[in-house]
């Protein structure tokens, strides 16, 4: 749950003279100082005022870190004409390799972005990582290294294990393949141009001669091939050395297979038999076809990297969490603030109204109430006093308190946490291994099939035999070219993605649509996931001789200047029937019992059992009401006035009214369903009993949800996990597929693979329904892709020459793999059509 600000009220971009007026207001662009993202002012977020400005914020976080230093954050300096520009208000922005600008004008941020290394000077080397980081496969985890480097098993980057600090940097492969994805891109345009204007009609011979548009072609394709490609022959090589054939190794054999071929082509046109020769004498060549590959690879790499590295703010947002500084108290009772770093266990911290506890202890001194919502999820505030104990991350509501640390660093909850979430995010698989685990077999039977060719025509053939022999072998290379094979998982999972984002389903990894399809258990959070997350009045039992409206406008006369979540429920709930509220006088809260005070001259109370007796009221004539209601799971406070007993309210959290359906249709979808909930066993078997949950585990900490994933992952379940709080983060991260309310927390929605724009569990049925149709499309595109590789090598190698004289030239070879290309996004393409 995200915790509710004072200041959270929205007045426009800014406040006091800085607003801007007329049209003006409609047009301006509300953006978070610290970070850049724009912000809704009607969305709820944090806000803060500096200098008579109101300024909103994306999370907790970014305005934490724009108080403790706000001129930090106020204006930055546009990159290519050095203007000042108000970080707040600017509508020109850009993030480039992790880091974001501002811009004065559209035409400045043109310029950037055409050539953003013309403007950033002499950046910062990233921070190096700490001394003893392992690096690890994120395909293959039990591939364990001290310096970073490829997997010897796929040819993946390996990423570094343990919690990022956060301040690491871009990725410099990501950094380095978008580079190289821009040259391919770039001389891959012309090339395809070149190749492909005879077949739309378009003549370039009165432009250029055909042996000089040849030598262009080589020209262009060189520095892809010979530069942009090596990191991927390089992984092609590993795989053939570590006899582990890959995705890689086909790339290399066809990229490398169609360069080759035409600079033979190219260099030595006389030795090629008039049979491969086109109009004008020339021999096909195949540059565009190695350079197209190199660019759509590239592409499909970046966005993977741009995903993975976007998973670390879900980290950031987890350790943002934690104040930086702690206030200690000295032996001598002074009292001063340190960095956390420096808190040892042991140590006297005092922690203000409104303040994040630091970490770990136990309560010394005071009483307060403070929200858990980030460990339990429950939106209800727990009372503290001497000896109850604290966590690291919660928020303290209104007392203050003096607490003894007890865990700190690492040993942290809020630490552990992150570690939870790091780790699981390693370990996750992406789709491209279904495409791999075919290859291992493909890649050695395509090679095993040129060789065979090449020695058959070199030693049967025709004269020149070895001429043959080549051509046979290339044509068999280019035609196993993994074109289609490359396309048929991306192009299905984009349109995949468009089509979720209508329906209000948005996909961040792709793997996470090929595990949803697959899953047979669903455990579902119970707070903000099948209920609306906000406590609301529910019900009113006035006693003998009290009418409703009476016992309500006293409660909510008592609970008005009160900030507690049941006091909201009870005034929000007097306001919507319409019921006037007076206001109290010598109010108290009774930490952990409720609130007295008197209003309209008489003496009122409400709070629960334990204040009664203290009262000297007696409760037994409506106790079986208030024992009924709190058998549903609701919260039942009784109230009495004058000494008496006045009646009984109750507040719960209502269930979704789209959530019984929702419930009802996933089980229909063969789903087994498990409420995992923070909250006590009696809350929530009332409400799996009204939904037809089928199991219920209740009272569990962020570490016992992850354990809930862990064993039922270990009985060979398929598992996914719906939730919307900090404390649901781990078991997200940890599932094979984390499903995230799209109204919950930031960490929740950056550690799940599928967001829920709406927050509604109909949204898991759409996600179902769209996985399902996606894994099957993907099926059906590497069945296209390789039925044309099954049907289309044997002929390359040339098994229909003994019946029709003729031998499949590279130059057809490369036709049929684009025609493989072709089906493959028509069949993708199916999906936008898909009924959710």
């Amino acid at each position: 749950m995200t915790h509710s600000h004072h200041d959270n009220h929205s007045h426009g971009a800014h406040g006091g003279c800085c607003a801007p007026k007329g049209a003006a207001v409609a047009a301006a662009v509300l953006r978070d100082p610290v970070c850049g993202m724009t912000v809704d002012p009607a969305a709820g977020k944090p806000t803060s005022q500096h200098g008579g400005t109101l300024y909103h914020f994306c999370s907790e976080g970014c305005r934490k870190k724009f108080q403790a230093n706000p001129d930090s954050y106020l204006t930055a300096t546009d990159p290519v004409c050095g203007m000042s520009v108000d970080r707040a208000t600017a509508k020109h922005f850009v993030r480039h390799e992790g880091q974001g600008f501002y811009f004065c004008s559209a035409g400045c941020k043109a310029k950037f972005e055409a050539a953003p290394q013309n403007y950033l000077g002499d950046r910062p080397a990233p921070a190096p990582m700490p001394k003893g980081t392992q690096y690890t496969c994120p395909m293959h985890p039990e591939v364990i290294r001290d310096k970073p480097g490829s997997c010897p098993i796929c040819g993946m980057a390996l990423e570094p294990m343990g919690v990022p600090s956060g301040d690491e940097g871009p990725n410099p492969e990501l950094v380095d393949f978008t580079r190289r994805f821009w040259v391919s891109a770039v001389l891959s345009v012309p090339l395809l141009i070149i190749a492909m204007a005879p077949m739309v009609g378009l003549s370039l011979e009165t432009l250029i001669s055909d042996r000089a548009k040849t030598w262009l072609e080589l020209a262009l394709a060189s520095p892809v091939v010979l530069w942009a490609a090596l990191p991927f022959f390089h992984r092609g090589w590993s795989s053939i050395l570590n006899r582990s054939p890959n995705m890689w190794t086909l790339i290399s054999l066809g990229v490398g297979a169609a360069y080759l071929y035409s600079i033979v082509a190219t260099l030595f046109p006389d030795i090629f038999p008039h049979q491969f020769r086109v109009h004008g004498g020339g021999v096909p060549v195949y540059f565009e076809a190695a350079a197209v590959i190199v660019a759509l690879v590239f592409l499909g790499q970046v966005l993977e990297l741009r995903a993975r590295e976007k998973t670390g703010s879900a980290i950031r947002a987890l350790l943002d969490l934690a104040p930086k500084t702690a206030r200690r108290i000295a032996q001598d009772g002074s009292e001063g603030d340190v960095p956390l770093d420096s808190v040892n266990t042991g140590d006297r911290l005092r922690v203000r109204p409104g303040e994040a506890v630091p970490v770990d202890g136990v309560v010394l001194e005071g009483r307060s109430s403070v929200d858990e919502s980030m460990i339990t999820g429950e939106p209800l505030p727990v009372e503290k006093a001497q000896g109850d104990a604290l966590t690291g991350g919660t928020l303290n509501k209104n007392g203050s308190l003096v607490m003894r640390a007890e865990r700190v660093g690492a040993e942290t909850t809020l630490s552990r946490i992150v570690e939870l979430v790091a780790k699981a995010q390693r370990s996750r698989a992406p789709i491209q291994g279904l495409a791999d685990r075919v290859s291992f077999y493909f890649v050695p039977a395509v090679v095993l099939v040129a060789i065979v060719a090449f020695f058959a025509w070199a030693v049967f053939g025709p004269e020149p035999s070895l001429i043959f022999a080549i051509v046979s072998a290339v044509s068999v290379l280019i035609i196993a070219c993994p074109c289609a094979l490359g396309l048929a998982t991306p192009m299905s999972i984009m349109t995949a993605t468009g089509r979720g984002a209508h329906a209000g389903v948005l996909i961040k990894e792709a793997a996470a649509l090929e595990r949803f399809a697959s899953v047979d258990t669903l455990i579902i959070d119970k707070t903000g996931t099948l209920t609306e997350g906000r406590p609301k009045l529910t019900d009113v039992v006035a006693a003998a001789g009290v009418s409703e409206d009476e016992l309500l406008a006293l409660a909510a006369s008592l609970e008005k200047g009160s900030e507690h979540p049941l006091a909201e429920a009870i005034v929000e709930g007097a306001a919507q029937r319409g019921i006037a509220v007076a206001d109290a006088v010598d109010f108290e809260a009774v930490t952990g019992k409720g609130v007295s005070g008197t209003v309209s001259g008489r003496a009122a109370a409400l709070g629960n059992a334990a204040m009664m007796h203290d009262l000297g009221v007696d409760v037994s004539p409506i106790l079986a009401s208030a024992q009924a209601l709190q058998g549903d799971g609701k919260t039942a406070m009784f109230v009495a006035v004058g000494g008496r007993l006045a009646g009984i309210l109750a507040v719960a959290d209502p269930v979704k009214a789209t959530t019984a359906e929702a419930i009802k249709a996933l089980h229909e979808g063969g789903l087994r369903i498990i409420m995992a909930t923070g909250d006590n066993e009696r809350t929530a078997r009332a409400i799996a009993g009204k939904l037809g949950i089928d199991e219920v585990r209740a009272g569990l900490l962020p570490e016992q949800k992850a354990a809930l994933v862990d064993e039922l992952r270990g009985k060979g379940a398929g598992v996914a996990m719906a939730g919307d709080g900090v404390n649901d983060a781990p078991a997200l991260a940890g599932a094979d597929v984390g499903i995230a309310m799209g109204t919950g927390a930031d960490v929740a929605v950056e550690s799940a693979g599928i967001t829920l724009v709406k927050g509604d569990l109909n949204g898991i049925v759409r996600a179902r329904t769209l996985a399902r149709a996606t894994i099957r499309n993907i099926r059906q595109n590497l069945f296209f892709a390789f039925l044309y590789n099954v049907l289309g090598v044997p002929v390359a190698a040339g098994v229909l020459y003994p019946l029709t004289g003729t031998l499949l030239s590279p130059m057809l070879a490369a036709a049929a793999m684009s025609l493989s290309s072709v089906s493959v996004i028509a069949n993708a393409l199916r999906l936008r059509t898909l009924k959710l």
